[in-house]
């Protein structure tokens, strides 16, 4: 049996300049962090003489070719995956899908790691994040960016800059330890209870940069240099400096769609400025899922929240990207 994990994740700064619409005109950067919540796969051999495939569907097909669920399919056919492999596959989460949190993708990268692993492949870490980006970006057409799939396998908390041929830098966030622990114990996430597909709302940005709409490349541009703002923060251990930048990147992120708020979140979000948060936004594409606030007064904004309804998911940050258990 092969128990692959990968880790989910949440954006730090410059989140929406991964995606080749724009960084193919204007390059990108922004910094991601994983965190201890993952999607599983698990993998062994049957003796049925079928694959079978389990998450919340189910299913049983006799052919690759004959998998209804695209990214188990498209992840089989790469790798040369025979239709007489006999495999049973299941997938679970620490965390629902279309919540903000990249599982899509991280759910791509821990199949791969489990496939690779099944059949004795050695592949790099950065051979890992690209082929899942060929195929959620190129064989599936999806509208996303690059980001999931990289911090899925190489955790951490890492900045990325995205060059205009689409090759991915990656380092490490210099951060001292005391900035590192008084950032992990500071940050808040709330489950707004909404779930949406990213797609949906990211192919609204990606067809906007995509025909050169000035609005559209401006607010990326600016949240790029948010993120360097951010980088630059952290780097000189000023937290509230970051505080203040989520604010200003919530503001410009929902001015990218109508649908990346709604009255709701917006009131969650001010009651929660008004009660001990010194900064916050929703994470991912928008429009549901997690919103992130970042406070030095942690037990008056814990009691405040709860009175919201809304579940707090508590978590850590994560050093080690996709691997096997």
């Amino acid at each position: 049996m092969i128990i692959a994990r990968s880790p989910l994740r949440i954006s730090l700064g410059g989140g929406g300049t991964d995606l080749p619409s724009y960084y193919e005109k204007r390059g990108g950067f922004l910094i991601s962090a994983a965190i201890d919540k993952y999607v599983y796969i698990i993998l062994h051999k049957n003796f049925e003489g079928k694959i079978m495939l389990k998450y919340s569907d189910y299913e049983e097909t006799d052919s690759v070719g004959g998998i209804r669920h695209a990214i188990f399919r498209e992840t089989m056919k790469k790798l040369g995956i025979s239709d007489d492999c006999s495999l049973e596959i299941c997938s679970m989460a620490d965390i629902p899908a279309g919540t903000g949190l990249g599982s899509s993708s991280t759910f791509t990268t821990a199949l791969l790691k489990a496939l690779h692993q099944h059949k004795g492949d050695i592949v790099s870490t950065r051979t890992l994040a690209e082929e899942a980006c060929d195929i959620e970006m190129n064989i599936l057409k999806e509208p996303i960016g690059k980001q999931d799939q990289y911090i899925s396998a190489y955790g951490g908390i890492t900045c990325m800059e995205f060059d205009r041929d689409g090759k991915v830098n990656v380092s490490p966030l210099n951060l001292k330890n005391e900035t590192f622990y008084d950032l992990e114990d500071n940050l808040m996430l709330y489950f707004t209870g909404f779930s949406r597909s990213a797609s949906t709302i990211l192919k609204e940005q990606d067809d906007a940069s995509r025909k050169d709409d000035s609005e559209m490349i401006k607010n990326l541009d600016f949240v790029k240099e948010l993120g360097l703002r951010s980088k630059a923060a952290f780097e000189k251990g000023d937290l509230r400096e970051f505080a203040d930048i989520m604010n200003t990147h919530w503001e410009y992120k929902k001015k990218r769609s109508g649908t990346m708020s709604n009255p709701q979140i917006d009131e969650w979000y001010d009651y929660a400025m008004k009660n001990g948060a010194l900064g916050g936004k929703m994470i991912g594409a928008g429009g549901g899922g997690f919103l992130m606030f970042y406070t030095e007064n942690k037990t008056g904004l814990r009691a405040a929240m709860a009175k919201t309804g809304m579940d707090e998911v508590r978590f850590r940050f994560e050093k080690e990207g996709a691997t096997i258990m």
